[in-house]
């Protein structure tokens, strides 16, 4: 199996303030194996690379091969799209985000919920979960989070996700324009204003999926592109995911995955964001703090935190 990769983040402790913050993110090139491939060989392996949000992986990949080649796009699932959303999200509040703020997890209700993803009441599974369990859950953790209020927020944070749980916007076009020009293209992230609003935005996008998967409404895909090349984007539950690819005589010349991961902790600008201004007075309290920064961001691959104190 290939590896997603890997992510250090380290920071010194100073006089109760963090300084040095820096972020290593190591990500294998794994999609240079799909040069030279046929397309369908892409869409066959991607999700065996890339499992987590693997039916969103597939989903991006068949859409940028199919405007590349001025193809019909294939139809999706777009129920096992808002339910992959959902499991995403549902994992990080019910299980990660209440032992990061001192709280038990709720397992049971987590694995009750998994165990009908695939079946006819996932829907009224999901409104049951939401209404018992999450509501309350919430209240508990908003009310043990302490977070910078009040502060500003950091130059190069300026692109930002707020606690109204908007989606992100989707812009292939751009993406695609930067891409042919210099051969990559790697827009902004949109960051998190603090941790708060990451995890408020957190509750906000699973209320609207739930609603999104009760109404039977079509998964969002933004596409632009022809004549060879191919840019697909869509939200999920980690930001937008971007696929680019450019076809040659029908063969894969160039492929690119671009991931909330790989836009979140390019640098230390995102993390610093969610943690300017702030005085801990223990290495204990600022390694929490860096947890649940890191967990606002949510990467996709594993991480070490490297803190050291004077």
């Amino acid at each position: 199996m290939i590896s997603a990769g890997s992510l250090t983040v380290r920071a010194t402790l100073t006089n109760g303030r963090l300084g040095n913050l820096d972020v290593d993110l190591r990500r294998p090139a794994v999609t240079q194996i799909f040069h030279g491939q046929a397309p369908e060989a892409v869409v066959k392996t991607l999700p065996c690379l890339y499992t987590i949000c693997a039916h969103a992986q597939k989903a991006a990949a068949q859409a940028a091969l199919a405007v590349a080649a001025d193809d019909e796009r294939p139809a999706t699932d777009d129920a096992g799209l808002w339910v992959e959303l959902l499991h995403e999200n549902l994992w990080r509040l019910l299980l990660d985000w209440p032992p990061a703020l001192g709280l038990p997890p709720e397992k049971e209700a987590f694995i009750a919920w998994r165990a009908t993803r695939f079946g006819g009441n996932c829907t009224d599974e999901t409104k049951v979960l939401l209404a018992n369990t999450l509501s309350g859950l919430a209240e508990k953790c908003l009310a043990k989070l302490v977070d910078r209020s009040g502060q500003e927020v950091p130059h190069g944070c300026d692109r930002q996700l707020h606690a109204t749980g908007t989606p992100p916007p989707l812009t292939p076009g751009e993406w695609l324009a930067g891409w042919q020009e210099a051969g990559a293209a790697q827009l902004a992230p949109i960051a998190p204003t603090s941790i708060r609003a990451a995890y408020q935005g957190r509750i906000a996008e699973v209320e609207r999926a739930a609603a999104a998967l009760a109404a039977d409404a079509p998964y969002p895909i933004a596409v632009a592109g022809g004549n060879g090349w191919g840019v697909a984007q869509m939200a999920t539950a980690r930001g937008v995911l971007t696929h680019a690819v450019q076809l040659a005589a029908g063969r894969v010349a160039n492929y690119r995955v671009w991931a909330p991961t790989d836009a979140f902790f390019a640098d230390a600008v995102a993390l610093s964001g969610l943690l300017a201004g702030r005085r801990f007075a223990s290495p204990d309290e600022a390694r929490r703090a860096l947890d649940q920064a890191i967990l606002a961001l949510d990467p996709c691959v594993p991480y070490v935190l490297e803190l050291n104190h004077a």
